[in-house]
């Protein structure tokens, strides 16, 4: 365990109009030992935020610095990326890559700052057939991130990186969060879920991890209120299969050879609101990933509520099993093949 600097007081929660900085928010605020919770994002929340401060501002500008000196913030939690985008590509790594250097920039600035809680995630391991059976924190990717939010995910922690150098009295943690699940999870992984029939990558049966939100936003309010630096692995215990996965949500199922599975991204699209299958999403859907969370039961003497087993059925629950649009969708699938 690490020695405990000076507590939180002023919590700036970045992204706070989503629904993970929505809930940690909540749970910061609920925290008598803060004394101010700001929640900055570009749009305002569609739900009451209770006693945290909302401010509009874009952490691409020099506005999120002004922000930090202005209200004497100490702790930054970064929960602003952007991770299914509905966008192009170029405005995704311009928020996610340029947003998170001006809000860096802006710490490294600040006299007041004191820790910065960083998420993350697994993607930065990527997904390949000569991955090893579990990835610790130390080990590097087989086959690094070319594209998408993963490539975005290795350059943010890149520049974390820079300014855990530049500001070495900054308590820093970077959190490699498994693909979360849970009631309310928006996620290009619960939106495959949601096509009317889904399609898997021919001759693959991948291994999955989930982390359920709840668990995710313990890990989060611990980290921010406590001092643990470091950069740790997030995951519920265990892991599931695509296969099993698939059938505990009751969803039906096609195998399609890897090199035309982009007419189901096609269908995607029209018929889920995704943005088509990123070459990411679709490498974890051949070989998937597991990493190893011993790291974090260590720092934080704790073990996740939900194992991967538990998170994803309650995800299910909330959903109903078998949700997802059928009729003309799962037609224009069958004419396609």
């Amino acid at each position: 365990m690490s020695s405990t600097p000076a507590a939180a007081r002023v919590v700036l929660v970045t992204g706070v109009s989503r629904f993970l900085g929505a809930r940690v928010a909540h749970a910061l605020q609920a925290d008598p030992g803060i004394e101010r919770v700001i929640g900055a994002d570009t749009v305002p929340p569609t739900a009451p935020l209770g006693r945290t401060e909302f401010v509009r501002v874009d952490i691409r500008t020099p506005g999120i610095a002004n922000l930090i000196a202005s209200a004497g913030v100490d702790t930054v939690v970064h929960l602003n990326l952007v991770t299914s985008p509905s966008v192009p590509r170029a405005k995704v790594k311009e928020l996610n890559v340029i947003g998170t250097m001006q809000l860096l920039a802006a710490c490294q600035r600040s006299p007041d700052m004191r820790r910065l809680v960083m998420r993350s995630s697994a993607a930065v391991y990527g997904s390949s057939p000569r991955d090893p059976a579990v990835f610790t924190e130390l080990d590097e990717p087989v086959e690094a991130p070319e594209s998408g939010y993963a490539k975005d995910a290795v350059e943010v922690e890149g520049y974390v990186r820079g300014l855990m150098r530049r500001r070495s009295d900054l308590a820093v943690s970077v959190l490699r969060f498994a693909n979360f699940v849970g009631p309310g999870v928006d996620s290009p992984f619960t939106r495959y879920l949601g096509l009317p029939v889904v399609p898997t990558v021919l001759g693959f049966d991948p291994r999955l991890q989930f982390v359920h939100a709840d668990d995710g936003v313990e890990v989060l309010r611990r980290m921010t209120v406590e001092d643990h630096p470091g950069c740790f692995n997030v995951a519920g215990d265990g892991v599931l299969l695509l296969s099993q996965a698939l059938r505990r949500a009751g969803r039906p199922s096609v195998p399609v050879p890897a090199p035309s599975i982009s007419v189901a991204g096609d269908m995607g699209r029209r018929f889920a609101g995704m943005s088509g299958f990123s070459p990411e999403l679709l490498r974890w859907l051949a070989h998937g990933r597991v990493v190893d969370t011993s790291g974090l039961a260590r720092e934080l003497a704790w073990r996740p509520k939900y194992d991967t087993e538990a998170a994803f059925a309650d995800f299910v629950a909330a959903r109903g099993p078998g949700r997802g649009p059928l009729g003309r969708a799962a037609a224009a699938l069958g004419s396609r093949r």
